[in-house]
């Protein structure tokens, strides 16, 4: 007997699956496979054709769930949180540097891989050019949540300010792939739209969006800091209703709500606001919950049945914007920048479809999309094999080109939170810092010894404190530049 999601039950279904999407994400952290993907396998085994099925032999037996609609307007809350999360933690002194090569892989790189990946479709399937090219636009986002915290999982770093770029692209391109997907469905409803009509529209948007984003970036920021209040916890309520506020004010005057939440994270998390730690800390559990949440849901909508009559086409379609589509997109978008042939393809290897695609692929189902329904499983594969194969080799790719750097073995490293880590490092004899007193030790600005564990008993260390031969040290480090710095500093001194 299939489970049907009630107000009864609700809770108790919703309690359960989170509770295990929390387990799936932990052994994410031992197996290298990214949580995103678990989050998946968790929706799936506990849906209509899961392991309940499996297990009784009867059709049907788990949670029946059919409901595009919710699966959008789900995916809609979730992305709003994950943008402004993910655009709180954009600090534009990193961004800056690459800021021209960022928006290059977000507008036209996305962009590229929208056109390139639709006519492939065209030409090898039944599709129509504008259905290819509506398949290309869904899927031409990148999702960048699940591979930083494999590199940060694995003690890696990344050369040539390869974070901040990829971080600024994953964070600003899901707006314009959601836009291609929306002016798409419109030229399938009306094949008479012309070429200018869809250049204004595309480009009115964006414009709308960013000056929706930035005024709304300002304006948070000014009513956070005059907020009079002894309960802190009601900053993050305020936050929250910028957030939904500036998504659906923008998409009311015909703006990409996405990059106006986008942009609006960013100008919030780069000025000085009161009670700021608390409401990133708060915001980083919310994207959480909601990449969980998302993810599940997303598992229950898919009907493993269905994916296997798109297994010929999703497989194609996945290796050719692999090995096709991303690296042309990348080459082209940074064909002028300082970057070496090796960054360049790792951040081609670095196109992780994620839940973007997969929501994006709700819109041409509820437009009522002759191949809608072929659409979204054709794009739930290309996901899924997205973070299969890319996703789980990323620490291997990085490591095999030379622009992720593994800190060496006598030195230990773990993330507090997205944005702290902390390093012990044993002091090997011919290291130089070894007889010398802190103050006269040159650490990168930005790291800090928290304590010392000297012959198994912890100090409190000051700037006279002399280091020695086999002390421990526990730093404190920003996960940014100050990584970098510090990895180069120890490689030369080690």
């Amino acid at each position: 007997m299939a489970v049907s999601i009630t107000p009864q039950n609700i809770l108790l279904i919703g309690s359960v699956l989170l509770f295990f999407g929390v387990l799936a994400g932990q052994g994410s952290q031992k197996t290298g496979v990214p949580a995103l993907l678990l989050f998946l396998a968790v929706g799936i085994l506990a849906g209509s054709e899961g392991l309940f099925t499996w297990i009784s032999g009867k059709p049907e037996s788990g949670i029946h769930f059919d409901n595009p609609e919710l699966v959008q307007y789900v995916g809609i809350i979730a992305l709003c949180f994950i943008l402004w999360s993910g655009g709180m933690d954009t600090k534009w002194k990193q961004v800056r540097p690459v800021l021209w090569a960022g928006a290059s892989l977000s507008i036209f790189g996305t962009f590229v891989t929208a056109m390139a990946t639709g006519v492939f479709v065209w030409l090898v399937s039944d599709f129509t050019l504008v259905e290819g090219l509506l398949l290309g636009s869904v899927t031409a986002s990148t999702d960048a949540s699940a591979v930083f915290s494999i590199l940060r999982g694995r003690g890696l770093s990344l050369r040539h300010n390869l974070r901040p770029l990829l971080e600024f692209e994953s964070g600003s391109n899901d707006p314009i792939a959601f836009l291609l997907t929306v002016l798409f469905i419109e030229i399938w409803k009306n094949p008479d739209i012309g070429f200018a009509s869809f250049v204004l529209q595309f480009l009115g948007d964006i414009v709308i969006g960013a000056g929706v984003g930035l005024a709304m970036g300002w304006a948070s920021t000014k009513v956070i800091n005059r907020i009079k209040t002894q309960y802190i916890g009601l900053f993050t309520v305020a936050v929250i209703s910028f957030v939904f506020f500036t998504y659906s004010f923008t998409e009311l005057i015909d703006g990409n709500g996405f990059l106006a939440v986008y942009i609006a994270g960013i100008y919030f998390g780069n000025h000085k606001i009161v009670h700021k730690e608390n409401i990133e800390s708060s915001f980083d559990g919310f994207a959480w919950l909601m990449q969980v949440i998302l993810f599940v849901i997303l598992g229950l909508q898919v009907y493993p049945s269905q994916e296997l009559e798109v297994v010929g086409i999703g497989f194609a379609v996945s290796i050719f914007m692999i090995i096709v589509a991303r690296p042309l997109s990348v080459f082209i978008c940074l064909a002028f920048s300082k970057l070496n042939f090796k960054s360049k393809f790792f951040v081609s290897w670095v196109g992780l479809r994620g839940a973007a695609p997969i929501v994006f692929a709700t819109y041409p189902m509820i437009a009522g999309v002759e191949k809608a329904s072929v659409i979204f499983h054709i794009v739930f594969f290309i996901a899924f094999i997205s973070m299969l194969i890319q996703g789980t080799s990323i620490p291997f790719v990085g490591k095999w080109l030379g622009v992720a750097l593994k800190l060496p073995k006598h030195i230990a490293r773990r993330s507090l939170d997205n944005k702290t880590d902390m390093i012990e490092i044993e002091l090997l004899e011919k290291s130089p810092w070894v007889g010398k007193r802190l103050i006269d030790t040159d650490f990168p600005e930005g790291v800090r010894i928290s304590m010392i564990r000297r012959s198994g008993e912890y100090l409190v260390p000051d700037g006279n404190t002399v280091l020695a031969k086999g002390d421990h040290l526990f730093l404190l480090c920003k996960q940014s530049d100050e990584i970098k710095k510090f990895n180069d500093t120890v490689i030369m001194t080690h």
